[in-house]
């Protein structure tokens, strides 16, 4: 029996620029979406520690996931939208590079962990926090070229 995982060689496909747009949500309490618009909860500046951990974290991606190549990243952004109608943390991750494979899962991964840290960050005073709707906003590059998810 053959190897139930493998990681795909893409030695022979071509460099192209490669752009992934992922986004994901926080949803609290309306006191804790204050506290944290405010600069006031307890651990310190949450959307700081936030804006860090998802770059960290688009640059440890295939530490984390098995299967993943190490890519060499020339952008990482991670931007917040504060949206006071609904008491959420809108998150959103541009990931860009120039390279063999895409950068879909560095995105999708820099937006989970902001949302965990945010989490992280304000559970102590609203333990019912929602993370809620990560996915793929678009991508470009590659043979698929320019692909809109929503």
């Amino acid at each position: 029996m053959g190897s139930r995982v493998r990681m795909i060689d893409v030695g022979g496909k071509p460099d192209s620029e490669r752009v992934a747009v992922a986004k994901g949500t926080v949803k609290m309490q309306a006191s804790t979406f204050k506290l944290l618009r405010g600069g006031a909860l307890p651990k310190g500046d949450v959307l700081a520690a936030a804006q860090v951990a998802g770059i960290m974290a688009a640059k440890q991606t295939p530490a984390l996931l098995p299967l993943c190549h190490p890519l060499l990243l020339s952008e990482i952004k991670v931007d917040f939208d504060l949206d006071s109608r609904n008491k959420a943390v809108n998150i959103t991750a541009t990931v860009r590079n120039t390279g063999k494979t895409g950068v879909e899962m560095e995105a999708l991964t820099s937006v989970a962990v902001s949302a965990l840290t945010i989490y992280d960050m304000c559970k102590g005073v609203d333990p019912r926090m929602r993370i809620e709707s990560i996915r793929l906003s678009r991508k470009s590059g590659g043979k698929s070229g320019d692909v809109v998810f929503e």
